[in-house]
């Protein structure tokens, strides 16, 4: 079923939807997120491309001319034959049972034939925008030769959303006419609910390599969550400020006092802060590596923490079971390797089996709980982990700001 262009505003930004743009006959510049993993000659993994499809389905159902735009890789500005979108077109025909005309270059001859050749409800596909130098740059002459092959802009780019390139800022600032997609619209509905009236208990769950990355979030959590769930690499800055023996295990020293007063302002303001209590611990960093399971306030000299262990898991779903609403961003561990997937994997159950509502905060949380084939289950995986974790800490989005101004 073909969704409807009136498709409610993206009120939680308070930006206008595309519900609210004259498109019939017009040239719509649609940036979306196409970067998805190659296999080969083919798309590994087609996510990104399947959650772009209500929003260009939108626009090409009311008679817009639907220009796509989306990087893939980084090509730092250099054309690199691996990384054209030529098996993203043939994948999102497939999905659109409908031709997609695929451009040669991204503002060059080609890409203006191919945009006007275009009927009313046809879609086109742009070349990586990141073979271009000025897309990064936000350069002034790239973004306007990229404005100029359309008439209205549409973002949907969440997970690009917080980058200032030409194509995500530079374009809608050449463009009265301008929207949030679909896409957009849910993920900014979605993780506005958690940072404005989240259901209680909130419960929040990170992991990840490092503790310096999640910094500005764990700041900004701390203001609003019941209950936080620390695993990943970075708990062990968590446990080394405890005074803990951790072995070898990834500690970021110059972050102990940051930590230490993290805890100490989880304990002011009545958050329960959970550690993990066991470790699956390898005496190398290596898929195959010699490991067994270890209380966490004691991994042996020479061992590193590659994992929460089982009773962590238990303990951590036990913290879920009565949550109104969840958020997880980031791995228990390194969960790419099977001997150290258990304690991800573990946790993806635990939301899903969660009622309230539940976000997966984008990247290797997302892959984990499609790995698992459990996506479905919880109420929203994002497609930005670090556009998420940017908005989770309460900083303007550049992609949304443009939309709004």
């Amino acid at each position: 079923m073909e969704p409807d262009i009136t498709t409610p505003r993206a009120a939680a930004a308070g930006i206008p939807g595309i519900d609210t743009l004259e498109v019939e006959g017009r040239r719509v510049l649609l940036r979306a997120d196409l970067n998805v993993p190659l296999d080969g000659s083919g798309v590994a993994d087609d996510l990104r491309i399947s959650e772009s499809l209500p929003t260009i389905r939108a626009l090409a159902g009311a008679g817009a001319r639907v220009v796509v735009m989306s990087h893939l890789g980084r090509p730092k500005g250099k054309v690199r034959e691996e990384l054209r979108l030529v098996p993203v077109a043939a994948r999102l025909t497939e999905l659109l049972g409908a031709p997609v005309a695929a451009a040669t270059d991204v503002v060059g001859t080609d890409a203006r034939r191919t945009v006007d050749a275009l009927d009313d409800g046809q879609v086109a596909l742009l070349e990586n925008l990141r073979f271009e130098p000025g897309e990064e740059a936000n350069d002034d002459a790239f973004a306007a030769a990229l404005a100029a092959l359309g008439d209205a802009y549409v973002g949907d780019a969440f997970g690009a959303a917080h980058r200032a390139h030409a194509s995500v800022v530079g374009v809608p600032a050449r463009h009265q006419q301008k929207a949030a997609g679909l896409l957009l619209g849910k993920e900014l509905a979605a993780l506005s609910r958690l940072l404005d009236d989240p259901p209680r208990p909130f419960v929040a769950i990170l992991g990840g390599a490092k503790v310096s990355d999640k910094l500005g979030v764990i700041d900004s959590l701390l203001e609003r969550v019941d209950r936080l769930l620390i695993g990943g690499a970075m708990c062990f800055t968590f446990l080394r400020a405890q005074g803990y023996q951790v072995g070898s295990s990834r500690v970021e020293d110059d972050q102990l006092d940051t930590v230490s007063g993290l805890l100490e302002r989880a304990e002011q303001r009545g958050v329960e802060l959970l550690l993990p209590t066991d470790i699956i611990a390898a005496d190398a960093f290596d898929a195959d590596a010699d490991h067994r399971r270890v209380s966490a306030d004691d991994i042996p000299d020479g061992w590193m923490g590659l994992d929460v262990g089982p009773e962590t898991v238990d303990r951590f779903a036990a913290a879920l079971g009565d949550a109104g609403a969840v958020l997880w961003n980031g791995p228990m561990g390194v969960f790419e390797w099977d001997a150290f997937a258990a304690g991800t994997e573990g946790v993806a159950r635990a939301v899903v089996a969660c009622s309230g509502f539940t976000v997966i905060g984008g990247g290797d949380s997302a892959a984990a709980v499609r790995k698992l084939g459990v996506s479905e289950q919880v109420s929203h995986v994002s497609t930005g982990g670090g556009a998420s974790l940017e908005f989770l800490e309460g900083r303007e989005l550049p992609g949304v700001a443009a939309l709004r101004e």
